[in-house]
C-alpha cells in the first residue's frame, strides 16, 4: 500500500514526492507514461556527447530565494543570463526590444529618452488591454508588432495574437535601455550537470518508487494507494466529459553539426521566415566545450503531446467546468501546468508544488502507521 500515487515525474510530481517522502515519512509511487523522469525539463547526451534538452530550451530563473534554496539541495548551479536574437528584415536584433534593437533596425542613434519618445509617437492607445495584440501595439506601435510578434505568435499558438489573452505577449517586456537579457530575475542559473541529474537526486529516497512507461488508468486499477496527486491534463482525468481542452504541442528536430558554433546566442527566433519558430544551440546554455554543436529546430503544432494551454476566454470557461469537478474529488490534488490549465515557468511550478505540500500538511494528518512501516523497512 502506497500512501500517495503521483502521476507525472516532472517538477510538480517530483517536488511533492520528495517532500512527502522526506518530511512526512510516507510511501510514494511516482508514475510517468514517458520512459524518463524530468517531464519536459528532461535533458540527455546525444550521440556526440553533447548535453541537449529533449523538449526544447529550459532556462531556470526566479526571484524566489525559497525556491532557489530548495532546488539547490539537489544541484550545483552554473550562472547563466539568457539572451535571444530575432531574425528581422535579414538582420539579427535583440528581443526583448531594446535601444539597440531599434537603432539597428531603423539606422537611428537614439538615447533612452529619445527611444521613449519614439515609442510614444508610434503607440496605438487602447481603452482596454485585452489581447496579445493590444499589449504590443499600445506600447511600441504596429510596425514593431508586425516585425517581432505577429508572425512568431501566430506560428507559436496557431491563432492571431488578436485572439489570444494579453498574458502571452505581456511576458516579453519592452526596454528603453541596452539591457539585452531575456530575464531580469535575481536568480538566473542552469543546473551544473543538467536537469535529469537534479531529478535523479530529488527522487532518490527509500520511500519513493518510480515506474516509467506506466499508464495512469492501468496503475489506478492495480496499485493500492490512499491519496492521489495528478499533474496530467485535467480533461483527460475526467475522460473529456465536457470536451477536450485545447493545448498547443511542439515537434523538435535535433541536429548535431560538424562545426564549433552555429549562432551567437543560445536562441534565435524567426518571426518573419521559416516554418520553425526558433533554433536553440545548447552549448551556450550548458557551458559545455565540444568541437561539434547540437541544435534544435522547434515547430509548433496542434497535434502531439500537450505543452501549452491556449489562453483564450472560451478555453478558460471550459477549464472552469473541469476545475469544479476537480474540487469535488476526494483525496485528489491537481498540480502543474496541465492539471491547472495555466502556463507556468519552472519556478512557478515548483512554488505551486511547495504550496500544495503546505496545504497537505495542514489538511491531511500523517498516517503514523506509515512512519512505522518505513522505519521497520529501513531497519
Amino acid at each position: 500500500m502506497f500512501d500517495w500515487l503521483i502521476v507525472g515525474a516532472g517538477f510538480a510530481g517530483s517536488v511533492l514526492a520528495e517532500r512527502l517522502a522526506s518530511q512526512r515519512g510516507e510511501r510514494v509511487l511516482v508514475i510517468d507514461k514517458r520512459p524518463h523522469i524530468g517531464g519536459n525539463a528532461y535533458d540527455r547526451y546525444d550521440d556526440s556527447g553533447i548535453l541537449i534538452h529533449q523538449y526544447g530550451p529550459h532556462i531556470f530563473h526566479t526571484n524566489s530565494e525559497q525556491i532557489f534554496d530548495y532546488l539547490s539541495r539537489f544541484t550545483h548551479w552554473r550562472p547563466y543570463e539568457h539572451r535571444v536574437l530575432a531574425e528581422v528584415d535579414g538582420m539579427l536584433a535583440p528581443i526583448p526590444i531594446n535601444l539597440d534593437t531599434v537603432n539597428k533596425l531603423f539606422k537611428l542613434d537614439l538615447d533612452s529618452d529619445g527611444l521613449a519618445a519614439w515609442f510614444a509617437e508610434r503607440a496605438e492607445p487602447r481603452a482596454e488591454i485585452r489581447t496579445s495584440e493590444d499589449v504590443v501595439v499600445s506600447a511600441v506601435g504596429r510596425d514593431l508588432y508586425e516585425k517581432f510578434f505577429k508572425g512568431y505568435t501566430t506560428k507559436q499558438w496557431g491563432v492571431d495574437p488578436s485572439q489570444l489573452d494579453k498574458s502571452v505577449t505581456a511576458r516579453v517586456p519592452t526596454r528603453t535601455n541596452r539591457d539585452d537579457r531575456y530575464f531580469t530575475d535575481a536568480y538566473q542559473y542552469m543546473p551544473e550537470h543538467g536537469y535529469t541529474r537534479l531529478f535523479e537526486r530529488m527522487l532518490t529516497h527509500p520511500n519513493i518508487k518510480v515506474m516509467l512507461q506506466t499508464d495512469f488508468e492501468e496503475a489506478r486499477q492495480e496499485v493500492a494507494y490512499r491519496r492521489l496527486i495528478y499533474s496530467g491534463p485535467i480533461d483527460e482525468y475526467f475522460n473529456f466529459c465536457y470536451g477536450k481542452l485545447p493545448y498547443r504541442s511542439l515537434h523538435f528536430r535535433h541536429e548535431t553539426l560538424d562545426r564549433k558554433w552555429l549562432q551567437p546566442v543560445a536562441v534565435v527566433n524567426y518571426p518573419q521566415t521559416q516554418a520553425y519558430t526558433r533554433i536553440t544551440e545548447y552549448k551556450h546554455l550548458t557551458g559545455q566545450r565540444h568541437e561539434k554543436t547540437s541544435v534544435t529546430y522547434e515547430y509548433p503544432s496542434d497535434v502531439g503531446d500537450p505543452y501549452y494551454p491556449v489562453p483564450r476566454a472560451e478555453n478558460m470557461e471550459l477549464y472552469k467546468k473541469y476545475e469544479k469537478l476537480a474540487l469535488s474529488e476526494p483525496d485528489v490534488w491537481f498540480v502543474g501546468r496541465l492539471a491547472t490549465y495555466r502556463y507556468y515557468n519552472m519556478d512557478q511550478v515548483v512554488g505551486q508544488a511547495l504550496s500544495t505540500f503546505r496545504r497537505i500538511c495542514q489538511d491531511v494528518p500523517v498516517d503514523r502507521s506509515a512512519r512505522v512501516r518505513t522505519q521497520v523497512a529501513a531497519e
